[in-house]
């Protein structure tokens, strides 16, 4: 089973994009269209102070009637970050995330914020894993094996 720090290393893009809490709305949306993402992390100088997703975007901004040029980040931002640390299992994330119906999880490491994990980068390496066992059991049928 891998760990979220063999996760985050197999990604071929591993910065994580932040913006500030005091920004619009527009830009962090800007950002994530630009950079092909589906969220990103609100701070507040050095300090982690919130996730804004796509899905944030849809229900607070678009459904609400409120202008996205007009509306801070830190107003429909989720502030209460869940993460995880690099030395968490795939299947922990995968729990996490079916629990709290959640698409991405930031990673911390010693109050650190070093990479982000999302629900599509899970689904990757379970593929990979299963591509794996299913060529091992077929050099072992075809006995291969040693």
């Amino acid at each position: 089973m891998a760990t979220v720090a063999k996760v985050l290393s197999s990604k071929p893009e591993q910065t994580v994009y932040t913006i500030a809490d005091t920004s619009p709305v527009f830009d962090a949306i800007k950002m994530m269209a630009d950079k092909h993402i589906g969220a990103v992390i609100v701070t507040r100088g050095d300090e982690i102070v919130g996730i804004m997703t796509e899905r944030d975007y849809a229900r607070k901004v678009v459904l609400m009637d409120r202008s996205s040029k007009d509306t801070p980040v830190r107003d429909i931002m989720t502030s209460h970050v869940r993460y995880v640390r690099p030395d968490q299992t795939t299947d922990d994330c995968m729990a996490l995330m079916t629990e709290k119906r959640m698409r991405h999880l930031p990673v911390i490491d010693d109050g650190k914020l070093v990479g982000m994990i999302s629900i599509g980068d899970l689904v990757k390496n379970i593929i990979s894993e299963q591509q794996f066992t299913i060529q091992q059991l077929e050099y072992y049928i075809r006995g291969e094996h040693t």
